[in-house]
């Protein structure tokens, strides 16, 4: 079946966590298809978009309860296919393919996705290269954690996603600061509100030097297929780990690129996933390929403009692909497109109310340059990493190859100007 096809009488199931971008990309693809979409979230209230057959209420804090409700509600029309939309939809996703009879991932291993402790263990097990780690009730107390310690190492929450809370520690000290830190951020009311017991643990792991890669694709009954590998050019070794630039197709060398696959495909295996998008991190030295995470849904948010994919003469997005995955079609004729392309999460300067921003009309006027795209909100409070969840905005570009990409990403970067003025505290 070709792109531009419809597809009558199929729905998919999209559990997500969020309203934005994606989730309107979906239901573009969705229309063009002819393909029906349920909506389940926590945040129905948010959900303004014409593409929806209907949306669903639900607690992801309550599994059980939000099970039964999706089951009931779609008893009479069930889906084709499900998808998760985001990391905390991933065990959803899988309870709801399971009860509709589904190809997609063992509630278990979409759980273990999204725990880096789990993940950890799980790698280990499978004897797949792991660096060394323990982790820690959030009561610890850090000076004697600090002292059983081989330094540099990497403090991270078992949950979080974006580095948020990702820190590095060089000694002592700074472990006892990053502690603190993280302590305080999994204490705050936006990660208690998600009731999860994961957030009273955090992870303690020897740093892993080397080069960052992303990686996306899919499984289809527990055979891994890759869509892309994404160079992460800046360095990312700390003190935090805000990501900055994807892009593709990547610079390693055909071996690294096959050794990155063959390790992906193996973490997914020793984690249990089987079906379903696939994005997972990784780092590459002299010693081997670490594989970081494999989470069971697709890259986040506005990040997936960044890829395109042609049959025949045709293109289209990532959300189409994953879709008529979904439903169960056989999407191996769909290849990334020739071009390079990448994109620029642009990073948060400092901590303060966002006034704007000047050069914006210069940066897409550079060469290659397809979109800037400035998503907070003017008046907004800016929060950077590792307390922050969030990106100034994106630069998408595409070009003849990686390094023509990464330059004009670098460029349009550089004319951008953004006012930030110092919190103001009222005190009562």
């Amino acid at each position: 079946m070709e792109p531009g096809t419809r597809i009558e009488d199929s729905r998919v199931l999209i559990i997500a966590t969020t309203t934005g971008y994606q989730i309107r990309s979906f239901g573009e693809a969705a229309a063009r298809l002819g393909v029906g979409l349920v909506f389940a979230s926590d945040r129905c209230d948010q959900l303004d978009d014409p593409w929806w057959d209907a949306a669903i209420p639900i607690r992801f804090h309550e599994p059980d309860r939000s099970t039964d409700a999706i089951t009931e509600a779609l008893a009479a029309a069930p889906p084709r296919g499900v998808i998760a939309v985001g990391d905390r939809p991933t065990l959803l996703a899988a309870r709801m393919a399971d009860a509709f009879g589904l190809p997609g991932n063992p509630p278990h291993a979409a759980a273990a996705s999204r725990n880096k402790l789990a993940t950890r263990e799980a790698l280990q097990d499978a004897g797949l290269p792991s660096p060394a780690y323990r982790v820690v009730p959030l009561d610890s107390d850090a000076g004697t954690l600090a002292r059983g310690l081989t330094y540099p190492v990497v403090i991270k929450p078992l949950a979080l996603s974006g580095s948020r809370g990702v820190m590095r520690a060089d000694d002592g000290q700074e472990l006892v600061d990053r502690f603190e830190r993280l302590r305080a951020l999994l204490q705050s009311p936006d990660v208690r509100g998600e009731r999860d017991a994961v957030h009273d643990r955090a992870l303690v792991e020897s740093f892993i030097p080397g080069r960052e890669f992303a990686v996306e694709g899919v499984l289809t009954r527990g055979a891994f297929a890759l869509f892309a590998i994404f160079d992460k050019p800046d360095p990312l070794d700390g003190p935090f780990f805000e990501e900055t630039i994807y892009v593709t197709p990547s610079c390693a060398s055909s071996d690294t690129q096959t050794r990155i696959v063959e390790a992906i495909a193996a973490a997914a295996r020793a984690i249990g996933l089987w079906h379903g998008p696939v994005h997972a991190e990784c780092r590459v030295n002299e010693t081997g390929v670490y594989v970081l995470e494999v989470a069971a849904r697709p890259i986040g948010g506005l990040c997936s403009k960044a890829l395109r994919f042609v049959s025949s003469a045709n293109s289209v997005s990532l959300e189409e692909v994953l879709l008529r995955h979904a439903i169960g079609e056989d999407v191996s004729r769909f290849a990334r497109e020739r071009a390079a392309s990448g994109v620029m999460m642009i990073p948060i300067p400092k901590r303060g109310i966002f006034r704007g921003v000047d050069g914006v009309d210069a940066a897409r006027s550079i060469d290659g340059i397809e979109e800037v795209i400035i998503s907070a909100k003017q008046d907004a409070l800016l929060v950077p990493l590792p307390e922050g969840r969030s990106y100034l905005g994106f630069i998408f570009a595409r070009g003849d190859d990686a390094a023509t990409v990464e330059r004009a990403l670098r460029n349009a970067h550089a004319l951008l100007q953004f006012s930030v003025e110092r919190e103001v505290t009222l005190l009562s």
